[in-house]
């Protein structure tokens, strides 16, 4: 059996795009953060998977599928980071993460940095995160990206030692230190690709604006 491709949506903002409701609807198995069972059920989908301590699930939801409930009480980590874990134990290739920005900017912050860390956990799983505006992906290493031309490129990195240069972004990163979000940000794309070359292995973020 070939690895699956999941999607994991959490309780921010619910896509309205076509191309991103899209990755709920061809997906393998839709796993749901908690209470964003409710916005799927409401869109007329349904989940295969609940994860999170249920508390804020409602009743009627959480009687329908409760055999489709896992129960993870742990505190120390979001309900994004719960589904995470549980959908891990499947093997995917691929996950796409939804629902994870918009609504609250404390949470949307939280769970696009997460991103990185998510991606160092399974290095050969392709992970992105999509909302209707864009999509973020984490990376390491020499990169290439395929782009339009003109698309709006950010990179987001969180270690002050990480150099890096472009090729087919309209501004140079050379000598730009990533030591606050904003210095890599409104790039623009040249071309059909572009090429990131850090000088290290850290993680860091590409945001490509639009679908």
């Amino acid at each position: 059996m070939e690895s699956p491709t999941i999607t994991i949506l959490a309780a921010g903002e619910f896509p309205r795009q076509a191309s991103v409701l899209r990755l709920l609807d061809e997906s393998d198995m839709v796993v749901c953060c908690d209470s964003a069972a409710e916005a799927l059920v409401a869109s007329g989908r349904e989940p295969d998977l609940i994860v999170g301590d249920m508390d804020s699930l409602p009743a009627h939801i959480r009687d329908k599928y409760k055999g489709r409930l896992r129960v993870v009480p742990d505190q120390e980590t979001n309900d994004l980071t719960k589904a995470f874990h549980v959908t891990l134990e499947y093997c995917p290739a691929a996950i796409h993460i939804l629902g994870a920005t918009g609504l609250r900017e404390d949470h949307t912050l939280a769970n696009i940095s997460l991103l990185a860390d998510y991606q160092k956990e399974d290095p050969l799983c392709r992970i992105d995160m999509v909302s209707d505006q864009g999509r973020f992906v984490a990376a390491s290493g020499q990169r290439t990206f395929a782009s339009l031309p003109g698309q709006g490129i950010s990179i987001f990195a969180f270690d002050a030692s990480l150099h890096m240069t472009a090729a087919g972004l309209q501004y140079p990163l050379d000598g730009v230190v990533f030591d606050t979000l904003w210095k890599a940000s409104l790039n623009v794309a040249t071309g059909t690709s572009f090429t990131l070359t850090p000088n290290g292995d850290s993680f860091y973020l590409v945001y490509l604006a639009g679908r």
